[in-house]
């Protein structure tokens, strides 16, 4: 006999089954706490959300403002938003270059580095396409509130953490604000997270300091608005630029060998006389860049170790909060998203055992990133190689580093990962 046709005492029974699977399933229902609402946290929450977690944001700014500029985000991590179903808010937010391509910093001497559009979808899937920060945090915000209305608190700065038993309370500003079963620090390159669970990192200067803006695509020349990304080499130095935004803007990052300056934040305005004199002798196009900044930010590039452990019982990292990386690969941003999202599948495979489900998480994702941050630092000493002083010893020498045999050991290991599938 069915429901439809049962007895009330039958169907009073069904509604008694489902309510109880329903509390059972909210008692069981594992609480996870997202320390920090960037890009790699937002896609934990995300992906765990989707699975059926309970999952709750804390954010110590208080507005979910979209700071930054330019990210490059490579096919690996469009295959996670893809996955997400992110494709269409992604579409109607980001663009997607044609090509990278080689500039030499005084001559503007032009090389292939690989082509994008339709050869990255071809080769690996999915594209490559460049975006605002601030956009894609957007999409990710507006994702996750969707699934959840009130999954994201801002305003609250954790002070400390406390173990007891299969719970972890959150501690700020002297009093418990939340309980969980799982704690992720997603809380960046200063995480108090980390700092709870490791105490005070100690970065060191790489020695580099970097210059970043957004630009006004209709304030360049036509030839500087082409759908392209550019890395300027030269000696001690590099510029990236690129379209963001459907080709409205146009990303610039100036990075330059420099001592005496070691302010590690992005929101440290510089000028563009400085930015300038940084970059005296360069090709015109890059002081056109310069000059159409609308305000100019730079930021000391601190290096760091590879950490051998990031994740303590029921609290894990990720992202920033254990692999910080040189910005020369440009995975910083699409390693915190394949962090989350390896995450969320760990936590999914052993619900029953947290512990062990952040171990594999670190398992599957230590060899990975260490691997990024060490060709992120190779990368600088490339880009700035003292060869590239003269135009003779910089062709030959780009030739040989920017060959496609040297580019696809760069990168075909970085754009091929699948982190749907990937064994954890």
């Amino acid at each position: 006999m069915g429901f439809e046709s049962a007895t009330p005492a039958c169907v009073l029974l069904r509604h008694l089954v489902e309510a109880f699977n329903e509390l059972s399933l909210k008692e069981m229902s594992m609480k996870v706490v997202v320390v920090g609402a960037g890009i790699g946290g937002l896609i934990a929450a995300l992906a765990l959300l989707k699975k059926g977690f309970d999952v709750q944001v804390i954010e110590q700014a208080k507005e979910l403002v979209g700071l930054g500029a330019g990210l490059q985000i490579s096919p690996n991590g469009n295959r996670i938003l893809a996955a997400l179903g992110l494709t269409d808010a992604m579409a109607r937010v980001a663009s997607e270059p044609q090509g990278k391509k080689v500039r030499l910093w005084n001559s503007g001497q032009t090389w292939n580095l690989f082509d994008l559009g339709v050869a990255s979808r071809e080769r690996y899937g999915f594209p490559y396409l460049t975006v605002h920060r601030g956009d894609l945090h957007q999409v990710l915000v507006d994702a996750v509130t969707a699934l959840k209305a009130n999954a994201i608190t801002t305003g609250v700065r954790i002070d400390s953490m406390e173990v007891r038993g299969d719970e972890v309370a959150i501690i700020s500003g002297g009093r418990e604000i939340a309980i969980a079963d799982v704690v992720v620090g997603a809380d960046g390159v200063h995480s108090q997270v980390r700092q709870s669970l490791i105490g005070e990192d100690r970065p060191r200067f790489s020695g580099i300091i970097a210059w970043r803006g957004v630009i006004e695509a209709m304030a360049l020349p036509a030839h500087l608005r082409q759908p392209y990304g550019y890395n300027w080499v030269g000696p001690g130095a590099h510029v990236v630029n690129y379209p963001l935004r459907g080709g409205e803007l146009v990303n610039f990052v100036g990075v330059v060998e420099q001592q005496g300056w070691e302010v590690e934040s992005w929101t440290e305005k510089g000028s563009i006389d400085a930015c300038l004199q940084d970059f005296a002798g360069w090709h015109d196009d890059v002081q056109t860049l310069i000059r159409a900044l609308h305000t100019p930010f730079r930021w000391a590039l601190m290096g760091r170790e590879p950490m051998p452990r990031w994740s303590y019982g029921r609290v894990t990292l990720l992202g920033d909060a254990c692999h910080p990386t040189l910005p020369f690969l440009a995975q910083g941003a699409v390693m915190a998203m394949e962090d989350g999202f390896i995450l969320a599948r760990c936590l999914e495979a052993s619900p029953d055992d947290p512990s062990t489900a952040l171990a594999r998480y670190e398992r599957a994702r230590m060899e990975r990133t260490a691997r990024v941050v060490q060709g992120s630092a190779a990368n600088a000493t490339r880009f700035h190689n003292p060869q590239l002083a003269h135009a003779q010893g910089a062709a030959k020498y780009i030739d040989e580093e920017w060959s496609e045999a040297r580019v696809k050991e760069r990168y075909d290991w970085l754009f091929s990962y699948n982190a749907e599938t990937v064994p954890v």
